[in-house]
C-alpha cells in the first residue's frame, strides 16, 4: 500500500482511517479473544495508535520495519491486510504466516514488514541487519524498529545500537513507552529522566515526543528517516504514549488507577485528531460517522472470513521451516520423529 503523505488533507484523512481502524481491530480481537475464539495471546494497541500511523506515514512504502508483541497497530499502520491479518490470529491457513505465527508473530516480506515478535527487544538487531543489507546493496531505503520502554534495558537492544551508530546504518529506533513494562512502571525499571538520553552513549540523536500527537511523530520519524538516508546513521526517538488496556487481553491491572487510566483517555491520540480535523473543515461530524461504520463493517468481514476460513492440516506443521524445500521431507519427517519417540538420534537429513 502506497505510504501517506501526512502534510495533504488526503494523507490526514487516511492516517485517521487508520488509526480507526487498528482500534476496532484491536477492540473487537480483544472481544473475539475473551470469548474463547482466538487461541493464544492479544496484547491490544489501542491508545497507541498516533505511534504507529505518524511512525509508518514518514516512510517509503519500500522502508522495512519491525515490531513487538503488540504489533497489530504497525502491521495495519503499514498496510497489511486486516482480514489476512485476523486469519492469522485465528490460526487459519489463509493468515499471513499460514495461521502458524499467530498474534504476537504475523510478518508480511513482501509488505516491508520483518515481523512482530514476542521476544522482548528482539526487533532492533533485525532492523539492524536490514540496515546493513541496506547499505551493503546501496539501495534508497531505511529500517525502522518498534521497540517499548521494557525493552530499553535488553543487551540486545543496545548492541544493535551500538553497531548501527558505529556503521551510519540507516535505521531509525522508535520506543513505545507507554509507561508500563507489563506490571513495571518506567520509572521503576529506568535511571534515566527520559529513555531517549540513552542515544547520547552512542553519540546519535535522542528526540523526546508526545506519542499522543501524530503530527509530532510523524514529524520526528521524517526527521529522522532524512537524516537515515544523508548517511547520517541512525536516531533514537522516544514516543511517550500509553495503553489504554492491560499489558494482554485478561490482564487484572492491579499495577495502576482507573484515575490515571483516565487521564490518560482524555488525550485520546483519535479523539483530539479528528477533532482538529474536523476545526479545519477537513472533516465533518457526518463523514466521521459514516468512517466508523465502514471500519466496523470492514472489520466485522475480516472476522467472518477468518472464522470461516481453512484451518492447517496437521501435516503442514513440517511446512515453512526451511528457505528452500529439503531434498526429501518424508526422511526428515521420519528422523524428526524417530528421535521424539526417544529412537536414534543425529542422523543426515
Amino acid at each position: 500500500m502506497p505510504s501517506i503523505d501526512i502534510d495533504t488533507e488526503e494523507g490526514r484523512i487516511e492516517s485517521l482511517r487508520r488509526m480507526l481502524t487498528i482500534r476496532e481491530f484491536d477492540t473487537r480481537a480483544g472481544e473475539r479473544f475473551a470469548d474463547g475464539e482466538i487461541p493464544g495471546f492479544v496484547h491490544l494497541y489501542v491508545g497507541e495508535e498516533a505511534v504507529g500511523v505518524g511512525a509508518c506515514a514518514a516512510l517509503e512504502e519500500d522502508d522495512y520495519i519491525t515490531s513487538t508483541h503488540r504489533g497489530h497497530g504497525h502491521c495495519i499502520a503499514k498496510g497489511l491486510d486486516p482480514k489476512l491479518m485476523m486469519s492469522e490470529i485465528y490460526g487459519k491457513r489463509d493468515g499471513y504466516c499460514n495461521g502458524k505465527g499467530g498474534s504476537m508473530h504475523i510478518a508480511d516480506v513482501d509488505s516491508e514488514m520483518l515481523g512482530a515478535n514476542g521476544i522482548v527487544g528482539a526487533g532492533p538487531p533485525l532492523g539492524t541487519g536490514a540496515a546493513l543489507s541496506i547499505s551493503q546493496k546501496g539501495e534508497d531505503r531505511i529500517a525502522l524498529s518498534f521497540l517499548g520502554d521494557g525493552a530499553v534495558a535488553q543487551g540486545q537492544v543496545h548492541e544493535a545500537v551500538n553497531l548501527a551508530s558505529t556503521w551510519d546504518l540507516p535505521v531509525v529506533f522508535l520506543i513505545e513507552n507507554n509507561q508500563y513494562g507489563e506490571g513495571t512502571a518506567v520509572s521503576d525499571q529506568h535511571n534515566a529522566k527520559n529513555l531517549s538520553d540513552t542515544a547520547a552513549a552512542y553519540d546519535i540523536p535522542g528526540i523526546n515526543v508526545d506519542g499522543m500527537d501524530i503530527t509530532a511523530v510523524n514529524e520526528a520519524v521524517t526527521e529522522a528517516r532524512k537524516r537515515a538516508r544523508n548517511g547520517e546513521g541512525p536516531t533514537l526517538i522516544e514516543a511517550e504514549t500509553y495503553r489504554f488496556h492491560g499489558h494482554f487481553e485478561g490482564d487484572q491491572e492491579l499495577y495502576r488507577d482507573e484515575e490515571e487510566v483516565e487521564d490518560w483517555r482524555k488525550r485520546d491520540p483519535i479523539d483530539t485528531f479528528s477533532e482538529r480535523l474536523i476545526e479545519r473543515d477537513e472533516l465533518s461530524e457526518e463523514e466521521l460517522g459514516e468512517m466508523r461504520e465502514d471500519i466496523e463493517m470492514e472489520i466485522e468481514d475480516a472476522i467472518e472470513y477468518a472464522k470461516n476460513a481453512d484451518d492447517p492440516t496437521p501435516d503442514e506443521a513440517y511446512e515453512d521451516m526451511f528457505s528452500q524445500r529439503v531434498p526429501d521431507i518424508d526422511l526428515f519427517v521420519e528422523q524428526a520423529n524417530a528421535r521424539a519417540d526417544g529412537g536414534t538420534r543425529g542422523g543426515e537429513f
